[in-house]
């Protein structure tokens, strides 16, 4: 299979780069900075799109770079939020609204731009899916206070909504997920238990989501997920 992850260098990104692909397989890793990821040796074909999701220029350079490369599997895993966002002391009235431009960008316009220029490589595959990473925060009932972020993020649900109608015709899933808060400091090597040791179920493994990403990227055309929600079972805000 052939995969894209767009903000693939750390966190959830790093974990789709090392847990999705099986030996054989080709993943397209963008990002700002060099993902260590390059460095393994286990069957697997990776290549660095060097790129910064902020510029309006990014979606032509990843296309450029992909040329005629066929796309099964699109992940948009790019995501920025406020500064001290999830501090108790966060004043939405001190937000610089460069800032709010920026994270507007990178969390919703860039993943309609990237989309859209990758279509053609989705095209080429015989069961393409788009795999889109929401939040929780974006989800109805939500106790963030960060107004740019969440408005993103629900923004992101929307782009899934209205490209799902749009791709219906050439077959191309088109799927969500809403994860809470996810454990990404603890990189996908250091396994599963390591999380549940260290959160106690406040936090989501990377383990977790890169298996929702496997099973949805099998799945046949006759199937559409449209939205996964995954809340950490004992965080008590999710």
């Amino acid at each position: 299979m052939n995969f894209v992850v767009l903000g693939a260098s750390k966190g959830l990104g790093d974990a789709f780069v090392k847990g999705l692909p099986e030996k054989g397989d080709h993943v397209w890793m963008v990002s700002r900075s060099r993902p260590v990821s390059l460095a393994l040796n286990d069957g697997v074909h990776r290549y660095w799109i060097e790129a910064d999701l902020s510029l309006s220029t990014a979606s032509n350079h990843i296309a450029d770079a992909m040329k005629d490369e066929p796309i099964d599997v699109l992940i948009y895993n790019a995501g920025i939020w406020e500064k001290e966002g999830f501090e108790d002391h966060y004043d939405f009235e001190k937000d610089d609204p460069k800032d709010i431009t920026n994270i507007m960008h990178v969390n919703t316009t860039s993943a309609i731009l990237c989309t859209q220029k990758l279509l053609p490589n989705l095209k080429k595959s015989e069961n393409a899916k788009i795999i889109l990473i929401g939040s929780a925060d974006g989800i109805e009932n939500n106790e963030s206070k960060q107004v740019t972020y969440v408005a993103s993020k629900f923004g992101m649900r929307g782009i899934g909504n209205s490209l799902r109608e749009n791709l219906r015709k050439y077959e191309i899933g088109v799927t969500c997920i809403n994860p809470g808060n996810i454990a990404a400091t603890i990189p996908y090597e250091e396994g599963l238990e390591k999380v549940l040791t260290t959160y106690k179920g406040k936090r989501i493994p990377v383990q977790d989501i890169v298996s929702l990403v496997k099973t949805v990227a099998n799945l046949s055309k006759a199937s559409c997920v449209k939205e996964i929600n995954i809340p950490a079972m004992l965080d008590r805000n999710a």
